[in-house]
């Protein structure tokens, strides 16, 4: 829809230097011999799957994960050949183009496998899996007391391989780690009974970013970081953990600057009135480039590396902040929403704050029309 040439006013900054950073932060915490397997799901956090499997796969990365099955073609598309692990929902009638495109299912129906075993047939190579475990969190995944038995039936000694279980964390990120560590020791309960049957699994993978950071036991043989990845703590009591810079900035440019009497409104609803004589600065970006209509009379941008706050309602296509207080801002004028400017900066943890919500949710929201430029620079742009 949008031309590879056209570029937006509206740019996502990806900083490629502070994603390798990032990933040697992860893997100095990890024990010899585990893998990191990179989550990709939702265009790698909103910073551009493709680009990132690149830049990570130059660094030695050679296990990736992504929800759906979509993901998964898309990266096969740009010639992304290592292993892809779908961790979402299957549905029968997409294993066809599982097999086709060598990607790897997580299986966590029990009928997943019969529907995959008949589509293999009598291939010299049984096809890998991995089998997901539910142990606690109440969603995707096989009932412990099912994975052993599944295991042992004829499915798994000949069409299919079981290369990898896991399971998901419900509560790595919270101070309290009793529900986590109850997870893993479940985890643990089921692989001791596998290998009790004389069963062989290569890959055992727990860890997500909460639990890299905090749970060293559940480093097994893989990890699964995905915020960590792009620079931000799942929760801000693992901030002082890693030293994670974030990857992405958003910046755009002042479009107009309009003066506002005291007493006259601006955008729809009237939800902001001027209590004096203002300057607005109109920026075009808005909730279709997935700047938030919370965000609507909160929050603030930077402009000259002071912060102009958000008034009236964000638009559609465009958000106006207050530039009242700093002085000679015209059309064209940088503005960031996410990163530095001069001394300040504002993270997408901030956004987060002011909406109540995830630095996963505001990273991810960033929309398509939003143009990706990727670079490699040890200090990040500041405009």
């Amino acid at each position: 829809m949008f031309p590879a040439t056209a570029i937006s006013p509206v740019q996502a900054i990806v900083d490629l230097s502070a994603l390798g950073h990032n990933l040697s932060e992860i893997r100095r915490r990890l024990p010899a011999g585990c893998e990191v397997l990179a989550v990709l799901k939702a265009d790698a956090y909103g910073h551009g799957a493709v680009p990132v499997a690149r830049a990570l796969e130059s660094l030695g990365v050679t296990r990736f994960g992504v929800a759906t099955l979509q993901e998964g073609l898309g990266l096969r598309a740009e010639g992304i050949a290592h292993q892809i692990l779908v961790m979402g929902a299957l549905f029968p009638d997409e294993l066809p183009e599982v097999i086709a495109r060598h990607l790897t299912p997580v299986i966590s129906d029990p009928d997943l496998p019969r529907h995959l075993a008949s589509l293999i047939g009598n291939r010299a190579q049984p096809y890998p899996v991995h089998i997901k475990i539910d142990t606690g969190m109440g969603r995707l995944g096989l009932a412990p007391e099912a994975v052993l038995p599944l295991l042992q039936s004829p499915l798994f000694h000949g069409p299919l391989q079981t290369e990898g279980l896991m399971t998901h964390l419900a509560d790595a990120d919270n101070e309290d780690q009793a529900y986590t560590q109850a997870q893993i020791a479940r985890l643990r309960d089921v692989l001791g009974k596998v290998e009790a049957a004389g069963l062989s699994i290569p890959v055992v993978h727990v860890a997500n970013s909460a639990a890299i950071i905090s749970h060293p036991m559940s480093h097994l043989t893989l990890v699964r970081p995905g915020l960590i990845l792009y620079g931000y703590p799942p929760a801000r009591w693992l901030n002082p953990a890693l030293d994670l810079r974030p990857v992405l900035t958003l910046r755009t440019r002042v479009a107009q600057v309009r003066d506002l009497k005291a007493g006259e409104s601006v955008s729809y609803g009237r939800t902001h009135t001027a209590p004096r004589h203002s300057r607005i600065a109109v920026l075009p970006i808005g909730y279709a480039d997935g700047y938030s209509r919370a965000l609507s009379n909160r929050g603030a941008v930077l402009i000259k590396g002071q912060r102009a706050r958000i008034v009236g309602r964000v638009c559609m296509d465009m958000t106006m902040v207050d530039v009242t207080d700093i002085p000679n801002v015209v059309a064209g004028e940088p503005v960031i929403l996410i990163g530095r400017q001069g001394g300040d900066r504002i993270t997408a943890a901030d956004l987060a704050a002011w909406l109540n919500t995830i630095p996963y949710e505001v990273l991810c929201a960033i929309g398509p029309r939003v143009s990706r430029i990727y670079h490699q620079s040890p200090t990040g742009p500041d405009a």
